[in-house]
């Protein structure tokens, strides 16, 4: 999913969201609200874990929207207050409506909302003059409705009932000699044209009344001048439709032309884009483009906005603030595009975020991001809300395993314990109700235990990936053992991996269970024994941070090693 609007500052967790990603994100974007007066919004960009849920259910929150994608879209750089005309509307009103907003092109839309095509200027002149010049005919030639014409001129009607249906007319002007005229209106009622005639004259009587005796379609009397009751009788009987309008011959015959509709005009060849289309994606095929006004649509061709091609130039960046990671390997898609002010984390430094400015670093090796978004709170004196501080509390105690992990630190029992106080929990209970609310040995399919809480690494010219599970013990584990392994090596084909483990850790017993796909030469120099099932018995092995990682990175530097000496 993309994002639909740029204004506000988005805080945003890591690929494949745990507690600490989602929970610090929503206490970072608060803290930003509160403290300096930033429109900040917490986001996500993976599934919402089962235990999260819970803490938002108990916190009385809503998740955080999903966005998997925070690159700049059609959508974000579009005009949403456009001026657009109906396919119906006349070649007159879609001219005004051009002149008064300073126009060249204007989209057209069906009733519904639909993008029917994109008409310029140049366009609309050939509704005036035909395209073929050779004959009479095709200079007199109009298309359009009754009720069109007599509403472009502005004119009233008399006679027979306007009719909307647009037809193939003919007009003829009613300027000759008396017996001219008639012996014309004659003529073309004898080649059966009359029905498609709109006779256009002045105040003269005699002709007025030959026009509508003959069955033409329409009389137009020009001047400002009204009709004897004679006509409008006749005009009634022979179902002939008088429109009386204010101008002159020549000013009636041009608005005539111009009632024609719009959708004379369209072509079926115009570019639309997507309203989620990326605009790093689609600006080299729209730069070379003859067009230059794009609609934007969604839900098949419902048209949200238009844009001309000086909006590719330098589009908006969404602004970011990252939490509990500081790699694009682990970031939302479009990182590199958008412009990341301030990361909070705790884990090791990738290298790989840049920035056009300097931006706000905090990188400390504590348990949790949740508890240095904490400690801004306390530290400024910024009110914390009870619901908020639950979520903290989360983060904290799922990253530390309630202070029991090596990571823990001084600093996150202060922190635990004032967040325990605001939010009025227990921090023994809660952690027991949290790790209880979702077991994924027992409920999880093999993907939800290897992609709730999984991280990418490059280490050591190896592209690896590390799942973790917490677990209150470790029921079914030796049933799923297989399974796991087969969505371990699904991994491996779909994303390139050298290699890649799962480690299911029992928080009760702080002993983690480790299975491995890949490289053989990293797995055997692990410094774990394997059981019968090929599995790694780690006890103690509690954090991906401090213990897994830097065992499988050491592993695969002895690997290497190990693989010059037999060269």
């Amino acid at each position: 999913m993309t994002l639909d609007s740029q204004i506000p500052t988005y805080v945003v967790g890591h690929l494949n969201p745990d507690t600490d990603a989602i929970c610090a994100a929503i206490g970072q974007a608060e803290y930003l609200r509160k403290a300096e007066n930033i429109d900040a919004v917490p986001i996500r960009c993976g599934e919402v874990p089962t235990r999260v849920s819970w803490v938002l259910e108990q916190a009385g929150m809503e998740a955080p929207k999903l966005v998997t994608d925070v690159r700049t879209t059609a959508e974000l750089i579009c005009d949403k207050d456009f001026v657009s005309v109906s396919e119906s509307d006349t070649f007159y009103s879609v001219y005004r409506a051009m002149q008064t907003t300073e126009v060249k092109s204007v989209p057209v839309v069906s009733e519904s909302g639909e993008i029917r095509g994109i008409l310029k200027f140049t366009e609309l002149m050939q509704l005036l003059m035909p395209d073929e010049m050779s004959s009479r005919d095709s200079v007199r030639s109009i298309q359009a409705s009754q009720r069109n014409i007599c509403a472009t001129l502005s004119g009233d009607s008399v006679g027979a009932l306007l009719s909307d249906e647009e037809e193939d007319l003919v007009m003829f002007v009613g300027a000759s000699s008396k017996q001219t005229t008639k012996d014309s209106i004659l003529e073309s009622k004898e080649a059966g044209i009359n029905h498609k005639q709109i006779v256009i004259c002045g105040d003269r009587q005699d002709i007025q009344l030959a026009a509508v005796q003959t069955g033409v379609r329409s009389l137009i009397v020009t001047g400002g001048y009204s009709v004897s009751d004679e006509v409008i009788v006749e005009a009634k009987a022979h179902g002939v439709v008088v429109i009386l309008s204010r101008f002159d011959t020549a000013t009636t015959v041009q608005l005539v032309r111009c009632s024609r509709s719009v959708s004379n005009a369209l072509g079926d060849e115009f570019l639309c884009v997507q309203a989620g289309d990326a605009v790093s994606d689609i600006r080299k095929c729209l730069s070379a483009a003859q067009q230059d006004l794009f609609p934007v649509v969604k839900n098949g061709r419902h048209l949200v906005g238009v844009f001309r091609k000086a909006a590719l130039v330098d589009p908006p960046a969404t602004t970011l603030v990252l939490v509990d990671h500081n790699e694009y390997a682990q970031a939302v898609k479009g990182v590199e595009e958008a412009n990341v002010v301030e990361v909070i984390d705790h884990h090791r430094l990738g290298g790989d975020i840049t920035s056009r400015e300097p931006i706000r670093f905090l990188n400390e090796p504590v348990g949790s991001s949740s508890t240095l978004v904490a400690r801004k709170f306390r530290d400024m004196n910024v009110e914390l809300s009870e619901s908020v501080a639950m979520c903290l509390c989360a983060g904290l105690i799922s990253d530390t395993l309630n202070l029991t992990s090596p990571t823990t630190t001084e600093l996150d029992r202060l922190m635990l314990a004032w967040l325990c106080e605001i939010a009025g929990v227990d921090a023994a209970k809660f952690t027991h109700d949290f790790f209880a609310s979702g077991s994924l040995l027992m409920k999880g399919s093999a993907k939800d235990l290897l992609c709730t809480d999984r991280k990418e690494f490059n280490e050591g010219g190896k592209f690896l990936s590390i799942s973790q599970v917490e677990e209150m013990g470790l029921p079914r584990f030796e049933e799923r053992i297989e399974e796991m392994r087969a969505e371990l090596q699904s991994l491996i084909d779909q994303n390139g991996y050298d290699f890649a483990i799962v480690a299911v850790t029992d928080v009760t017993q702080h002993f983690s269970k480790i299975i491995g796909v890949g490289d053989d030469r990293v797995m055997a120099a692990l410094p774990f024994d394997a059981d019968d099932h090929g599995v790694l018995n780690a006890p103690g092995v509690v954090s991906r941070k401090k213990q897994i990682f830097p065992a499988v990175s050491s592993a695969i530097q002895d690997a290497a090693a190990t693989a010059l000496e037999t060269i």
